[in-house]
């Protein structure tokens, strides 16, 4: 078998140490770089934060209202808490996906699309189908967002394991074919709303909608049953990934696909499979989003969950249990976004700079390691292989 290997496959194989495609920032599971990067990550961006406020002409003690007001608007209360596990819900599974493929060495930027299609199949089902009751209604439309999103990470992943394209290019431009075939679909007579003209699908019907287990306390909370699919999804692919064979499979591809080559695993295998698995996540993200939020399609519907997914998933370290965290924290800060701009007159953009910010730090943990001086500094790694791999 090695002797289909080439002369640097088989460089890297005895060093691989050397190898372009380490994925080990974004898998990292030492309890340093697992916690306490993160951890100071968030902590250095809610620092910045207070300087961004300030550079604006608000004082300190402003501030610290704006952060007041966004721990408040994030778990001060039963509504505030259900809006962050309605946020953080999609997150969850748009995070799996973006963690399962790095663990596999790919970087599924298809999240997006894989949302928006998986959605669509999902709306269909959920507004075509009549007569049925909940307890078969709603499965076969989350099924079909599942379908829908796997049908989407097919593509990238066959092109990947039989042609050699890069997954970033594939699933960037899958993206925009997705929103425009969704922008095309919403305008047919077979989503669009009956006497709408604008891009509107039919409502989802009641038997399809993910039961909001909290609106008989209060009918405000949208939290809705898809926390508890989401929950499972992460106790499932942990299984998938540290308990069978198939994922350590995946592993092993991520750490070294000549090695695991060697060794006798079909990389072109689980190239596809991973990709599959990864849309079907997204997909899940999608149809959460039309079954338990929106009850509708409309353009963009998906809101970015895929490119957050990424954050999430990298937050998270790749980790289906970290990711749940990830998820909650950018749960929070979208739920508690809204109630700071209106208690404390912060732009929610803020939000969207202090998530940055996050990342950033998280993705430079020589940084981090190198602003709290820590005793040994973490080399910086690359998330994905180079574009000429």
């Amino acid at each position: 078998m090695s002797a289909n290997l080439t002369p640097e496959e088989k460089e890297e194989l005895v060093n691989p140490k050397e190898r372009s495609f380490a994925l080990r920032l974004a898998t990292a599971t030492d309890w340093r770089t697992g916690l306490v990067i993160p951890l100071l990550a968030i902590l250095t961006a809610l620092i910045i934060g207070v300087i961004i406020i300030m550079l604006t002409g608000s004082s300190f003690s402003d501030a610290m209202k704006a952060y007041a007001a966004l721990v408040q608007g994030s778990v001060g209360s039963l509504r505030a808490i259900s809006e962050t596990l309605t946020a953080a819900t999609p997150l969850i599974f748009a995070g799996l996906s973006v963690a399962l493929a790095f663990r596999a060495g790919l970087f599924n930027i298809g999240g997006e699309g894989q949302a928006l299609i998986g959605g669509m199949f999902a709306v269909w089902v959920g507004f075509s189908i009549t007569g049925i009751p909940l307890y078969i209604h709603l499965p076969l439309a989350v099924l079909a967002g599942i379908i829908g999103g796997a049908i989407w990470g097919f593509i990238p992943g066959v092109l990947k394991a039989k042609t050699g394209a890069h997954e970033v290019i594939t699933t960037i431009m899958l993206n925009y074919i997705a929103l425009r075939l969704v922008d095309y679909f919403l305008k047919t007579d077979i989503f669009q709303r009956e006497g709408r003209n604008d891009p509107v699908s039919e409502s989802v019907l009641p038997t399809a909608n993910y039961p909001a287990f909290l609106s008989s306390i209060d009918p405000a909370l949208r939290v809705h049953a898809g926390l508890f699919v989401a929950l499972g999804a992460a106790i499932l692919v942990s299984w998938l990934l540290f308990r069978t064979t198939i994922g350590f499979e995946f592993r092993a591809v991520g750490a070294n696909p000549n090695a695991a080559r060697y060794a006798g695993i079909s990389v072109t295998k689980v190239y596809i499979l991973v990709m599959v698995i990864a849309g079907a996540l997204a997909g899940s993200a999608g149809a959460g989003q039309v079954l338990g939020v929106l009850d509708r399609a409309t353009p963009g519907f998906s809101e970015g969950l895929g490119f957050d997914g990424i954050a999430v998933a990298l937050l998270g370290r790749s980790n289906p249990y970290g990711v749940v965290a990830a998820a909650l924290l950018f749960g929070g800060l979208r739920a508690g976004g809204q109630q700071m701009q209106v208690s404390a007159n912060v732009g929610i953009d803020l939000i969207s700079v202090i998530q940055a910010l996050i990342i950033m730090f998280v993705a430079a943990p020589a940084l981090i390691s190198a602003i709290y001086r820590l005793k040994k500094p973490v080399a910086s790694t690359q998330i994905s292989k180079g574009w000429g791999a």
